[in-house]
């Protein structure tokens, strides 16, 4: 290799990771502050960089805020495929969703937050019409396990699979309000927790 593709190659790395710690440092502003309120030079504050050097890496809020979503949805369809992909019973699909979707978040934790909070108003610019798209195909593939499930057997089929599938979407990714990288517990060890809440309940079994 040459000295001036080596020179090349490091200089494109090196821009590559500090772009990834200005998307990671406007996850976090737009996440604690909101996205609509946040100013890119409220962005460049966050990044340690001066308003006008943020404009080098991206062309706009928006750009930013693109790239943080669809990163994040490129990840969890990713982790989801290969769990759809295996093979296994609904019921063990079930708790890999599950696991799947703490670790996501364990990724991504901020873009969870921008995504929950902030979809609806994004998904009024077509730049991010497919906010509504991914929403769509997520319910499908809920339901799709879910009734899979009740038809084997493996779950109740006196529960409605819409109200499960709301109730797992809201208990499970409403943990990134709260999730900690840190936190006393690791991401598998909540979703342990998580499903055996919803499939076994939080009553301890009486003795026979």
């Amino acid at each position: 290799m040459s000295p001036r593709r080596r020179d090349s190659d490091s200089t494109a790395a090196a821009r590559a990771e500090r772009r990834a710690e200005l998307l990671a440092a406007a996850a976090e502003v737009f996440a604690s502050r909101g996205y609509a309120v946040t100013t890119v030079r409220e962005v460049a504050d966050a990044a340690g960089i001066l308003g006008g050097s943020l404009y080098y890496h991206f062309d706009s809020k928006e750009s930013i805020a693109d790239e943080i979503l669809s990163a994040f949805l490129t990840d969890m369809w990713a982790a989801y495929e290969q769990v759809l992909g295996a093979g296994i019973g609904a019921g063990a699909t079930f708790r890999a969703l599950v696991g799947a979707s703490f670790q996501t978040i364990h990724r991504h934790r901020p873009a969870v937050v921008i995504y929950q909070n902030e979809s609806k108003h994004l998904a009024a610019n077509p730049r991010f019409s497919y906010l509504l798209d991914n929403q769509r195909r997520f319910r499908e593939v809920w339901l799709s396990v879910l009734d899979r499930g009740v038809l084997d057997g493996e779950l109740r089929a006196d529960l409605d699979t819409g109200l499960i599938y709301r109730f797992i979407r809201d208990t499970v990714w409403v943990a990134a309000t709260w999730y900690r990288c840190d936190g006393p517990l690791p991401a598998e060890e909540i979703a342990r927790q998580y499903v055996a809440m919803v499939l076994e309940g939080i009553l301890q079994p009486k003795e026979l």
